[in-house]
């Protein structure tokens, strides 16, 4: 995890590498990292509450900083696909006001600097199956099955 004064900025996964995501917030925010593990204690217990299944939103303030343009507006809207259920690339297209755009929205859900805050795991393909994640396929069905053994909780 990675935060600013504004909010959270980036949530790796372990398959990115740290050192890489580390080299990559040097280059685009700052060079200077500092380690402040009580500035996460809010995200997270929210992440913990997650994954135990008592959470389907997040509250904590986000920096989406390291997104632009059509991404950006990608992002956020992943927020509005409800806990437990899925939209298509395409539908996510079609909700930014880019029907055509489908290929646009993968890439956009494979760069979201914010994965499970900003859930990019509910975009699947067209024909309902999971696609490919940035924490990896396993990573994405995994989250899938979570929210929906949850969902009718």
């Amino acid at each position: 995890m990675a935060a600013t004064p504004v909010g959270v900025v980036r949530l790796a996964f372990a398959t990115q590498g740290h050192t890489q995501v580390l080299a990559d917030l040097a280059a685009t925010i700052s060079p200077r990292v500092l380690h402040a593990p009580a500035t996460f204690d809010t995200v997270a217990r929210e992440l913990e509450e997650y994954f135990a299944g008592r959470r389907r939103t997040f509250d904590v303030p986000l920096d989406l900083r390291l997104t632009h343009g059509f991404r950006r507006e990608v992002v956020q809207h992943l927020p509005q696909v409800p806990y437990g259920r899925t939209a298509s690339y395409a539908a996510m297209a079609a909700v930014v006001g880019r029907a055509r755009a489908v290929r646009a929205v993968g890439t956009a859900c494979a760069l979201n600097p914010l994965p499970v805050l900003l859930p990019c795991h509910r975009v699947v393909r067209s024909d309902g199956t999971p696609g490919r994640y940035v924490g990896g396929d396993h990573a994405k069905r995994a989250l899938l099955q979570l929210e929906s053994a949850h969902a009718l909780d």
